[in-house]
């Protein structure tokens, strides 16, 4: 299984944005899961794609298949599967870096929580639990009572998985 280092994501995003420039195009990438992990939080050391929303939509997708050829990687490696757990754009957007013709951002760290706390995989494979714990520490958060009250500022009470009252539940005792 390949991954990407936070050195290969950043080069690649950099040879993203000279086919961009080559094209006179500029562009905008919004990483979330596991690059935003690595990228912004040194949270862990790889990441198995490139969780984003982007435009141009369909040049970046052409581009990235350009870069996989180049790097062989996986046809995937940029994808926008993450879209099924945006909710809205009520969040900030951190700037993380600005190429020529590529900008890039993070969301707010309490977006990403609650997205991962949303999409939560429990397993050997997954490394949402550990993004988690990182999230929590990095805002402070102790009490399961206000890990919901931040999932409720940007998912409906109704949408919350009952998994995720048990495992943040689970994850606060662990980490207190």
């Amino acid at each position: 299984m390949t991954t990407l280092s936070k050195k290969q994501i950043l080069r690649y995003l950099e040879e993203l944005s000279a086919e961009l420039e080559k094209q006179n195009l500029k562009g905008e990438i919004l990483l979330f899961g596991g690059a935003a992990m690595v990228l912004a939080f040194n949270a862990r050391t790889s990441t198995k794609d490139v969780d984003a929303i982007f435009r141009p939509k369909k040049e970046i997708y052409a581009i990235s298949e350009k870069i996989a050829r180049k790097h062989h990687l996986p046809a995937g490696w940029l994808n926008d599967s993450v879209k099924g757990f945006i909710t809205s754009d009520s969040f900030k957007q951190n700037l993380f870096i600005r190429h020529k013709n590529l900008a890039v951002y993070t969301p707010e760290p309490q977006y990403l929580l609650a997205m991962k706390c949303m999409s939560m995989r429990i397993g050997l494979e997954s490394s949402d639990i550990d993004d988690i714990k990182t999230l929590l520490k990095y805002l402070k958060i102790k009490k399961t009572e206000d890990v919901f009250q931040l999932l409720e500022q940007y998912y409906p009470q109704n949408k919350i998985p009952q998994k995720t009252f048990y495992a943040i539940d689970e994850i606060l005792k662990k980490l207190i």
